[in-house]
């Protein structure tokens, strides 16, 4: 967990999982018009998941590889 490459892993899991939240919320809207978007509520939810994927990282330190953000051996 003290390693440059697990915090780069851990930044790189947190911003995919920013994006996936935000393209999940504007998929799920069905046709995606950008001037009725609920902003705050979309970045919300967006950094909710990007707090998640930190934590999850931050947990999973211990589990798997020694240095890599992956609860499996060899995940990253």
């Amino acid at each position: 967990m003290l390693t440059g490459s697990f915090w780069i892993g851990l930044i790189d899991r947190a911003v995919k999982s920013f994006a996936q939240a935000l393209l999940l919320l504007w998929a799920a809207d069905g046709a995606f018009n950008v001037l009725e978007v609920d902003v705050k509520c979309a970045l919300g939810i967006a950094l909710g998941a990007f707090i998640l994927s930190v934590l999850t990282s931050l947990v999973s330190a211990p589990v798997g590889d020694q240095g890599t953000t992956s609860f499996l051996p060899g995940g990253n």
